[in-house]
Parts: structure tokens; C-alpha cells; sequence
């Protein structure tokens, strides 16, 4: 059962993890992640999922985590349990199980709305398998667009950022997310790649950035050449840069794909956006392969996630890296305290 809104701010210390599907990498990132950071904080976890798979798992890891049972804002334990299904899972479910599937859409929706009622000052989202809800009969897109569709906003902008091996930094936004390559010339709008703009500019000051310039890639091959090859750049992207000047963001573009990166990551730019997922995700990913975030900027609650998905072939072997849990749990923290503090 939901508990009841609560309309006092939420505690910066109270924070949510729903652990995505349980036949994949979701609950072992996530224990192996809180493992880690229990040392450097007093913050205090809801973990969203099914107990009787979290307490063998954390015997079994070695991580001896206090988990305990969930009961209300209020609880003083640092790591508890809360399961809004009746019932527990099956042990041992297949890859992919539709049970598995449909369990980490309800944890996910859980996760929303207890952000929803401030009951949680930030959510952290363990990895889903797409295919594997939509073949439980669930419609899904992504978890971007399922929270946003939670909270009933639509101005919601996927970003991706991480440090690479030497310490800098890529984050990018994109202007579109989860279409096929061959729908992205005809989905992408000025309105879009203008809102990834804003959101991307409001995400460098949120950070505590002391700069918030965004470069805007290009769509075609060195923009188009003019217009030899695409008019993408003339007619949609260009005339969103121009709005966004106008409300006073400092934006730069378009910049060819085959450079912004490169300038970005050197510190001429502070954040990306990208006209499509793979534009953008594949240097982001290439930079920051282990330790990379997915932000959903737009929320009217914090959002973060690994940017990776279930890892079946290694789920169960204990081997999978917390890397990107344990980052996105930290860019969780950093951006409750701040949205506390103001």
C-alpha cells in the first residue's frame, strides 16, 4: 500500500532505489553500490523490490548490508526493504521472465510516486529489459518516458554524462531518444532541439557548473555542407539556437558531430545535445563506459540511472561492475542536497 502524501519537504537523506528487473544485474549493482558508499554518509536507502531475493543475494556478495523491512520516512535503518506486490517473486525466474519484467514496471511506478508524494528526495532507477515488458503485455517505451508520463509532464530531455580516465567531463542531452534512425529527420522539431537547449543550460547550474555553454550538433556530415547534403541544419537546427540566444543561453552550433566531442571534452563546451541517441551516447560511452549517468532532466523529481541495461549473460556470477550505480547514486545525492538547500 502507497503510504499517504506527505506535503513537507522530503528528507535529503531518504532516497529510493528501484531495482529493476530481478533476473538481471539490477539487484547485485545495487548492493555492491550502497556497499560502498556506506562509509562516506549518513544517507539513508528504500530499496524497491522483493526481500527474499535482496537477503540471499547479500549474503551471498559477503556485503552483510543491515537490510530490514521498511516503515515509513520516519525509520531510522539505514537500508530497508519495501515490496508493493502481494506477493514475493518465484526464485530462480529465467532471463527475461515476464513475471520479472512486469515486477520492475510496478517497483519503477512505486519509485514514482513516492517521489511524487515527497516521500523520497531522489530516485534511482536499476536497469529494465524493454523487450521483456513489452512481451509481458506492458506498452513501454523507456524509463524516461514512463516516468514522465508518471509524473504527467512532457518536456522531460534524456541526458548522459561522466568523467573520462583523466577526470573530464562529457554530458549530453539529446533531442530525441528512443527512434529509429530513419524517424529522426522527420521527428525532430526546432521545439525539440530548444527544450534539449534549456534543459541541458539548467542542468549545468544545477551541477554548480560555473559556466553553462552548450555546443548543438549537427545533424547531416559537416552540417550539411550548405545544404548539399541535408537541410536539417537551415531549417531546424539554426532557428533553435537562434531562440535559445534570445532567452539568454549561451549556445554554440551547430558544431559538426565529427568535432564537438573532441572540444567538449577539452573544455570548450560544457554540455552536448545531440540530435539523436546513438550521436550522442556512442563518444559518451567511449569516454565514460563504466562510470556513466543517465539524468532525466525535467522531472519534478530527481532521476538517475547506470547507463547500462540487465546484463543477463552475467547475472547471478557476482561479477558485474557497480561503477555506474554507485555514480548515479552519487549525482542523486549531490543534486538532493543542493535542491535542499535552495
Amino acid at each position: 500500500m502507497i503510504p499517504p502524501p506527505n506535503q513537507s519537504a522530503p528528507a535529503p537523506e531518504l532516497i529510493g532505489l528501484s531495482l529493476g528487473d530481478a533476473t538481471g544485474i539490477g539487484p547485485e549493482v545495487t548492493l555492491k553500490a550502497l556497499a560502498a558508499e556506506a562509509a562516506s554518509d549518513d544517507i539513508r536507502y528504500v530499496l524497491i523490490g522483493d526481500a527474499d531475493q535482496l537477503h540471499p543475494l547479500n549474503q551471498k556478495l559477503g556485503l552483510n548490508l543491515p537490510l530490514e523491512n521498511y516503515s515509513g520516512t520516519q525509520t531510522a535503518s539505514r537500508f530497508s526493504i519495501f515490496n508493493p506486490l502481494a506477493q514475493p517473486l518465484p526464485l530462480n525466474l529465467p532471463a527475461g521472465s515476464p513475471i520479472a519484467a512486469r515486477a520492475a514496471v510496478a517497483w519503477l511506478e512505486h519509485g514514482a510516486k513516492l517521489c511524487l508524494h515527497r516521500e523520497l528526495a531522489a530516485l534511482v532507477t536499476a536497469p529494465v529489459n524493454k523487450h521483456a515488458i513489452i512481451r509481458a503485455g506492458i506498452p513501454f517505451v523507456g524509463q524516461t518516458e514512463f516516468l514522465s508520463q508518471q509524473a504527467g509532464v512532457n518536456r522531460t530531455v534524456m541526458m548522459l554524462l561522466g568523467p573520462d580516465e583523466r577526470g573530464r567531463w562529457l554530458r549530453v542531452a539529446l533531442a530525441t531518444v528512443h527512434i529509429a534512425l530513419r524517424d529522426v529527420p522527420v521527428k525532430l522539431t526546432p521545439e525539440k532541439i530548444e527544450l534539449a537547449i534549456e534543459r541541458a543550460s539548467e542542468a549545468c547550474r544545477d551541477l554548480g557548473l560555473p559556466r553553462a555553454r552548450v555546443a548543438v550538433c549537427g545533424l547531416n556530415p559537416h552540417c550539411g555542407e550548405g545544404g548539399e547534403f541535408g537541410d536539417e541544419e537551415p531549417r531546424l537546427i539554426e532557428p533553435a539556437i537562434a531562440a535559445a540566444r534570445e532567452k539568454g543561453f549561451e549556445v554554440v552550433g551547430p558544431v559538426s558531430g565529427d568535432t564537438v566531442f573532441h572540444q567538449a571534452i577539452h573544455g570548450n563546451y560544457d554540455a552536448v545535445v545531440a540530435m539523436y541517441h546513438d550521436q550522442g551516447l556512442a563518444p559518451l560511452k567511449l569516454a565514460a563506459f563504466d562510470n556513466g549517468v543517465n539524468w532525466t532532466l525535467g522531472l519534478p523529481f530527481i532521476r538517475t540511472s547506470p547507463d547500462h541495461g540487465t546484463g543477463y549473460d552475467i547475472a547471478g556470477k557476482g561479477v558485474a561492475n557497480p561503477s555506474s550505480m554507485i555514480a548515479a547514486i552519487r549525482l542523486a545525492k549531490q543534486l538532493a542536497a543542493k535542491r535542499q538547500c535552495s
